[in-house]
């Protein structure tokens, strides 16, 4: 199985997903495909996974997988939404995306600071058939950083029930929660 992905942190959320069910999972990188970038313009998260693993597909026979995630806050109008990874205008920025979200919330009580984690996976089959599905954690976003595990927003994000960002909580915790929202 090929992640179509060069995110160092995303290919290994995906192979400890799957690290149980004996499959071999390549990053794109691994398959000679480093220099492919696939621009996600999409208007959902759904548009740019299925995106990505579409093209990555037309140059192999395997199955591919795909992900994008992103983190829609209400009282943000749902930003920063499908633009996560590239909130603060610089892709892949985490730092710089944390601090714009900090500072667009400053202000805004606890209560008032829900928001969801979303993400949508899409595979091309052998056969280029493709299958996607979507889910999404509920929780809350706090006033600093937490936690070393994770990437991206995970330092921010409290998933409803718990008391730990994902950035606190085992990865393993992090992947149950997402994917119980997509079953």
């Amino acid at each position: 199985m090929i992640v179509s992905s060069g995110n160092i942190n995303k290919i290994k959320e995906i192979k400890d997903i799957l690290s149980d069910l004996n499959i071999n999972v390549l990053s794109k990188d691994e398959i000679g495909l480093k220099n492919l970038d696939v621009i996600e313009d999409g208007n959902t998260l759904e548009d740019n996974a299925i995106k990505k693993a579409v093209e990555i597909s037309k140059y192999t026979d395997g199955i591919v997988i795909s992900d994008d995630s992103g983190l829609f806050v209400d009282k943000l109008n749902e930003e920063p939404g499908v633009y996560s990874a590239r909130y603060s205008g610089e892709e892949g920025n985490d730092n710089a995306n944390n601090v714009k979200l900090l500072k667009n919330l400053e202000g805004v009580p606890l209560e008032e600071r829900t928001a969801k984690f979303k993400t949508a996976i899409a595979i091309v089959l052998e056969d280029k058939s493709i299958k996607t599905v979507v889910g999404d954690c509920s929780g809350k976003i706090i006033w600093e950083k937490r936690g070393d595990n994770g990437f991206g927003y995970d330092p921010l994000f409290i998933p409803d029930g718990y008391d730990k960002t994902f950035g606190e909580l085992d990865s393993k915790i992090k992947i149950v929660l997402v994917i119980e929202q997509m079953l």
